[in-house]
């Protein structure tokens, strides 16, 4: 359990592979024996799980939730703790509103090149494995995210999905 994933404890070697970083409150957790719930700070705002605010013990669903958010970061551009989100919006339903016909609208657009992007210049109309890619992640970010941490996908089913969208991407075969 890391308990505190977000932008910048995720590192990118040359060749663009995330490695997590600072361990700093997952080690603290681990030192503390009985109910971990009695630490003070448990993740960042925007990037810590609902329940956490309610006084529940971190778990690996926390950071499957805060991968969801951080999925959603990247893909839209937004940070969590913008100031378009407050009164109730956060970025999960802003993403969740969109989704997944009008992600056009909200994704990340240095996301793609020219290249991927349909003849009429129109990011509404990417290449279908493109756009087939970028729903998948963005349900990804939107299950990963969820309020319940029961809602919430696994690791394994996550990494499993990751794969399958890579192999859909380099391949540019739709499954």
């Amino acid at each position: 359990i890391h308990c505190d994933l977000k932008p910048s404890n995720v590192l990118l070697d040359e060749d663009m592979v995330a490695h997590v970083s600072d361990f700093g409150i997952a080690r603290l957790v681990s030192t503390i024996s009985g109910n971990s719930s009695t630490i003070g700070i448990k993740g960042s705002v925007g990037y810590a799980p609902p329940e956490y605010g309610m006084g529940s013990e971190v778990s690996t669903s926390g950071d499957i939730y805060s991968f969801g958010i951080l999925m959603l970061e990247m893909l839209t551009g937004r940070r969590p703790t913008d100031e378009v989100f407050k009164d109730g919006q956060n970025l999960h339903n802003f993403v969740a509103i969109s989704f997944p016909d009008n992600l056009g609208n909200i994704f990340y657009p240095h996301l793609v090149s020219r290249d991927e992007v349909a003849e009429d210049g129109n990011y509404e109309n990417l290449i279908p494995t493109i756009k087939e890619c970028l729903v998948s992640l963005f349900k990804i970010g939107l299950v990963c995210s969820m309020e319940s941490p029961k809602e919430r996908m696994n690791i394994a089913d996550v990494t499993r999905e990751l794969s399958i969208i890579r192999k859909t991407f380099l391949t540019g075969e739709i499954n």
